[in-house]
């Protein structure tokens, strides 16, 4: 606590002041915290001194919130233009990150108790932005970006939070996500004057090479990048006191289909909706999961008995290898591939169909999503085209990002479909009963297959790996699907 209020002051995050006439201040708290490291060992122990954000009225205290993090797919593509590439990766942490940002509103607040001087009574007009006000992480990050900006340094349009900076033959990537920043770059030197400056600019503490990223456990050798959250799924199976549980070998039955109005109500919905929140932030390094979570989360709202059960299942196929993650392949090109799918009339309540769509950079799989579409489709090559559109999006924006990582991309991206119906509508501008109703945003597929940005193929359904990510498959193939995913059980030493 000492040191949290040393650093405050240093940083003049306040003055001391007479409360004006009119103004109402917010109060504090301490916040505790231990941090941990990923092999569960104790890092150190950290107080905080947060303000009571939650008291302050929009439009007086503070306007615009949003603060942009990095996407977990633009991760994964840097780790892959890395690895390929052959480049180092670090990781830098910000101590204090958003006492760094700027203050533009009047803000006071009362002094931290056990810290302000006895009789005197004064209130603390903030300067600086405060972990708990609503405007700190937007404060912090403009600062930042402003600072990047400075050393010339140039913001994506594709994701805000990614920075590049090319000078001749030497390029440099900075990824933000919040406080905790990774780099990147074919010059040491590079990236040491970076480093240099930033320390020079804020209170850095320098990771060294990049191992633990967001909960992610990162391994690299000859081979590539291994991606694993085993540190976090073991802390799922035990906080479920399922460590003892007898292993499955896959997540969901096979054609299991869910009512949300079938079986008891359950008494404590927050246990159910706790786990799915957490199998979610899983799915990062597990696009084996993201089918049967995304299920699971469409009864967060009215969970009951059937529900928990599925999710318990799914705990019982992680306790059977909580190690596994993806391989960012080291030995591998840069052309863009994409599988898409979709299960026609998949959900027995809406009579919605699923999208599924994966999306590979060579080998490494970079990005896959599995949804519900919007509305319901008329048949099987309508449900496809729609996939295909979903899937034609990722692979424009895919592009654009590799684009700005200095990787260029001139051939068309490979786009495999199993459907004909929907390959022919693509390709050709047919208008009868079964494409009259599509919406116009699905005929961009047409567009962009024209324009030579994407081609299409056919794939036959038995080696069409996006049907992971749209029902609930047997043991067999789902097993299959997964090596192609380019998910091993390999313990990512730490």
């Amino acid at each position: 606590m000492v040191a949290e209020i040393q650093a405050l002051n240093k940083n003049k995050t306040w003055t001391l002041t007479q409360l004006p006439p009119g103004k109402v201040p917010i109060d504090c708290k301490w916040v505790y915290k231990i941090k941990f490291r990923s092999d569960g060992s104790v890092e150190r122990y950290k107080a905080r001194l947060v303000a009571k954000g939650f008291t302050k009225k929009e439009g007086l205290d503070y306007h615009e919130t949003f603060s942009p993090v990095a996407k977990l797919t633009t991760v994964r593509c840097v780790l892959v233009v890395a690895t390929i590439k052959n480049w180092p990766l670090y990781q830098l942490d910000v101590h204090n990150a958003f006492l760094h940002g700027d203050l533009h509103e009047e803000v006071y607040m009362k002094p931290p108790l056990g810290f302000c001087q006895q009789g005197k009574h004064l209130v603390c007009r903030l300067q600086k932005s405060l972990y708990g006000l609503k405007q700190a992480s937007r404060n912090w990050f403009e600062k930042f970006s402003s600072v990047l900006r400075l050393a010339g340094f140039k913001q994506s349009h594709c994701d805000h939070s990614l920075f590049t900076s090319t000078i001749g033959s030497s390029i440099t990537i900075v990824l933000v996500y919040v406080d905790d920043i990774v780099i990147t770059s074919n010059n040491e030197l590079a990236i040491k004057a970076l480093k240099d400056f930033l320390h020079h600019r804020f209170h850095m503490k320098d990771l060294g090479i990049l191992k633990y990223f967001l909960g992610i456990e990162i391994a690299r050798s000859s081979k590539g990048i291994f991606l694993s959250q085993r540190k976090y799924a073991l802390e799922i199976l035990n906080d479920a006191g399922l460590l003892g549980a007898k292993p499955t070998n896959f997540p969901m039955v096979q054609n299991l289909k869910l009512d949300p109005d079938d079986g008891d109500i359950l008494e404590d919905p927050s246990l159910f909706r706790r786990l799915v929140g957490r199998l979610l932030y899983l799915t990062i390094t597990r696009p084996d999961l993201v089918y049967s979570v995304q299920k699971l989360s469409q009864f967060v709202s009215n969970p009951r008995k059937p529900h928990l059960d599925a999710a318990y299942r799914i705990l019982a196929f992680l306790k059977s290898s909580p190690g596994k993650g993806i391989l960012l392949s080291s030995n591998s090109s840069f052309q863009i591939e994409a599988y898409c799918d979709s299960d026609w009339g998949g959900c027995l309540t809406t009579r919605r169909s699923v999208t599924g769509y994966c999306v590979f950079l060579g080998e490494s799989p970079i990005s896959w999503k599995s949804k519900k579409q919007a509305t319901v489709a008329r048949s099987t090559a309508e449900a496809e085209y729609m996939a295909m559109a979903f899937a034609t999006c990722e692979l424009i924006w895919l592009k654009l990002l590799l684009h700005d990582l200095g990787v260029s991309h001139p051939q068309p991206m490979q786009l495999y479909c199993d459907n004909k119906a929907a390959l022919h509508i693509a390709a050709n501008p047919v208008f009868h009963e079964r494409t009259k109703h599509i919406e116009l945003d699905c005929h961009f597929v047409r567009e962009k297959i024209q324009a030579r940005l994407i081609k299409t193929a056919h794939v036959s359904s038995a080696h069409q790996i996006a049907d992971i990510f749209t029902k609930a498959l047997g043991k067999e193939q789902f097993h299959r699907l997964s090596g192609k995913l380019s998910i091993h059980n390999i313990h990512a030493p730490t």
